[in-house]
């Protein structure tokens, strides 16, 4: 009986549109939450390895997927002020119309702090963006839940205070002092006192390690772990005392400018820099690295702003400042902040205008100042549109519309935690501490497989090792009967093949032979006529 054929069923028009834009969207967020390049399943033989891959691909996907379709929570999104007219210039705005426009809860968080006789002032927010870190040059010390205006604690130490820097949360800051290096917890308690951290002028926490990085008047780098009380590393950096100490959320490496122009970014895993380039004609003055790790922003005194691609290490762009440029500091969303002199110039798309190599901006995004109070530190808060500017006579908290992030991942930082998450949060950092042996430029190595093969791996080892000459290992074994010479030279005899190792060999033995006979000559002559015959080979 003839077998009959199945008929094969038609796709409408319709299905296939939905294929398409089912595969659209699996292709859309791959690239967005993917990660990274998909295994080769054609290459592998093992089916089980095999299907356990593709089962962990599909899991992938499944993520991929569910993460793309959970946007649409993401109700928050981010505006900058826009100008009506083609000639209205942005940065004209005033702070008092920024607050008469916006609502009443983001209006009460631009204020300013009169503190004009303990300053110029340094400042430092929260990972969250909780809470504010004051320091004053002359010793004064505060902390505060800036958003409830509640006063943390408050410290009078009565000497130079260089810098301040939170710690892995709100409940302990460091303190840079005449001195050493101490750590406070949040009710103004001296904990420890960092004695190795001598005459420190910039401080770094690097969280995921627990990392406390001082830059030290002597030109040392050092590295604290505040976990366990260690000093991890102490680096010279072998060019004076640093000028500016910045760090790089990306890859945890640290950038320290030095008076000749040059940064170096350094590890604590070499004693020598990474890298080293110069980017001011003069003493450079702070650095700012974007999010992302790609693109580093310094200041100088040569009044020069400029924007380089740390990936490649080339300059993009540069700008010039009236005068040299204090601090700079660099927002979630690409704003970068410029103190010079009495000024704040906010600037957009810088980062934009390089990724596009298109021309420089022509002008700042938003300005702030003038009013004879000279700029010390730019912070930008996390999460929030607020810049905090530090200057000789206070603190001013200023609001630039765009800056924060709208969308935070409460599982990393959360500014509305509780007193339970916090605890929660800070057993596990602990668990996941990253170790120091893990930093380096490029962090995508932890966890990637070698895949030079073995025998790839054997060929270089034999290439780097110098031929063995198997002549020259016996020259000092050929003595006696069955030394390892005549050994040689009885297994070779068998062969009629006459090469050059042979050759050298017959010679070799050849000359001893001669030198035997020799020797055996002149004892016969020492022993006399009578004597001769008791001459004996083994004595020679």
């Amino acid at each position: 009986m003839a077998a009959v054929a199945k008929p094969v069923a038609k796709r409408s028009p319709q299905g296939l549109v939905e294929d398409r834009e089912a595969k659209r969207r699996i292709t859309e967020a791959i690239e967005k939450y993917g990660h990274g390049k998909a295994v080769q399943m054609k290459k592998i033989k093992d089916k089980k390895l095999r299907g356990n891959l593709k089962r962990v691909e599909d899991r992938y996907k499944t993520a991929a997927l569910r993460a793309k379709d959970a946007e649409i929570l993401l109700e928050n999104e981010s505006g900058f002020l826009e100008p009506e007219a083609e000639l209205e210039r942005t940065y004209k705005v005033r702070q008092d119309e920024i607050r008469e426009s916006v609502g009443i809860e983001v209006a009460k968080k631009g204020f300013e702090l009169k503190l004009d006789e303990l300053g110029p002032y340094r400042a430092d927010y929260t990972r969250n963006g909780r809470h504010l870190l004051l320091a004053g040059r002359k010793g004064h010390v505060a902390t505060m839940d800036w958003q409830a205006g509640k006063l943390g604690c408050e410290l009078q130490l009565g000497e130079t205070v260089r810098d301040v820097k939170w710690l892995h949360n709100n409940q302990f800051f460091a303190v840079a002092q005449k001195k050493n290096v101490y750590i406070y917890d949040h009710a103004g308690v001296e904990l420890h006192c960092l004695n190795k951290h001598v005459e420190a002028k910039y401080l770094e926490f690097l969280p995921y390690h627990f990392l406390l990085a001082s830059a030290a008047n002597s030109g040392f780098l050092k590295y604290t772990d505040t976990s366990t009380g260690q000093l991890v590393a102490e680096l010279p950096t072998r060019l004076g005392s640093p000028t500016a100490l910045c760090q790089n959320p990306w890859n945890a490496i640290l950038h320290v400018g030095h008076q000749n122009g040059t940064v170096t970014l350094w590890s604590p895993n070499s004693q020598t820099a990474l890298v080293k380039a110069l980017v001011h004609r003069g003493p450079v003055r702070s650095m700012a690295i974007d999010r992302q790790g790609r693109y580093m922003v310094s200041t100088g005194q040569d009044m020069r702003m400029n924007v380089w691609d740390i990936r490649m290490f080339k300059p993009v762009h540069s700008y010039s400042c009236y005068q040299p440029g204090s601090s700079v500091a660099i927002s979630d969303r690409g704003l970068t902040a410029v103190g010079w002199g009495t000024q704040v110039s906010v600037w957009k798309g810088l980062f934009d205008a390089a990724a596009a190599d298109a021309g420089k901006v022509q002008s700042p995004y938003m300005a702030w100042g003038g009013d004879g109070q000279r700029i010390e530190t730019v912070r930008w808060c996390p999460y929030e549109d607020i810049l905090g500017v530090s200057h000789d006579k206070g603190f001013a908290s200023i609001i630039v519309p765009g800056a924060g992030e709208p969308n935070f991942d409460a599982t990393e930082v959360n500014p509305y935690e509780t007193t339970k998450q916090r605890q929660e949060a800070e057993v596990k950092a602990l668990l996941n501490k990253l170790q120091p042996e893990m930093i380096s430029l490029d962090p995508n190595f932890v966890g990637k497989l070698d895949l030079i093969s073995d025998k790839k791996r054997r060929e270089e080892r034999e290439q780097d090792n110098k031929p063995k000459d198997p002549i020259e290992k016996l020259k000092n074994r050929g003595r006696g009967r069955n030394s390892a010479l005549r050994k040689y030279l009885r297994k070779r005899g068998k062969t009629n093949v006459i090469d050059e190792k042979r050759l050298k060999a017959e010679a070799l033995q050849r000359e001893r032979n001669s030198q035997q006979n020799e020797s055996l000559q002149n004892q016969r002559e020492e022993l006399g006529p009578a004597l001769a015959r008791f001459a004996s080979k083994k004595d020679v």
